[in-house]
């Protein structure tokens, strides 16, 4: 008796859903001018499949503020919008949490709006781990470094496309060169086998004449 109740509680441990670690990812940083809008990213990877309970919870703690406030939450279907907070009226849930996507959309970006944004994110029973922070600057024209970054990128696109474009030409010009080398090459050997080898007008060809004589 006592070896059936043994196995029967380790079948219903094996049986019973273990939890395990789920990992949050957000952007590092994100940029953004004066009265635009930007999108602030958010994803999870969980050995589980997708739970019907799957969850997401964004807060923000604004630039220089010692505490976080809840900003918006999704579960189970709906998504719930702080409706007394900085954004009650310009966030937007844009997330497609089917493909483990719980993003958000801030519209009418001001320069209070400064500061960190965390996302944190549960597919039960995977309901253990860090949630993951980006933070937000908001400006009135693209920063210096921004720009700089995106000019490096575009510079260095434009050299890689510049220098395939540069070789393409290079091959094409060397194939060339050697099938027109190998053309002349093979046209002079056929004129030589029709017309023969010339004779030979040298000083043996004269004394041979001589001798002749």
């Amino acid at each position: 008796m006592l070896g059936v109740l043994l196995v029967s509680s380790v079948l219903l441990v094996g049986l019973a859903p273990q939890t395990q670690a789920i990992w949050v990812y957000t952007s590092w940083e994100r940029h953004g001018l004066v009265g635009s809008e930007i999108k602030l990213y958010c994803s999870f990877f969980s050995w589980r499949w997708l739970s019907e309970d799957v969850s997401f919870s964004w807060s923000y703690k604004p630039e220089g503020a010692k505490d976080s406030i809840s900003i918006f939450h999704y579960a189970r279907g709906q998504a719930y919008v702080d409706n007394k907070g900085p954004f009650r009226d310009r966030l937007e849930f844009v997330g497609n949490p089917k493909r483990r996507d719980g993003s958000i959309l801030i519209r009418g970006l001001e320069y209070n709006d400064n500061g960190t944004f965390t996302c944190d994110a549960k597919n039960p029973p995977d309901i253990v781990g860090r949630p993951s922070s980006v933070k937000l600057l908001v400006f009135d024209r693209v920063p210096t470094r921004a720009g700089v970054i995106t000019g490096a990128i575009i510079g260095s696109v434009l050299g890689v496309v510049i220098l395939i474009l540069a070789l393409y030409y290079l091959m094409r010009f060397l194939v060339a060169r050697r099938v027109l080398s190998l053309s002349v090459s093979r046209k002079g050997k056929e004129e030589i086998r029709q017309g023969g080898i010339p004779a030979e007008t040298g000083p043996s060809s004269v004394c041979n004449t001589g001798s002749v004589q």
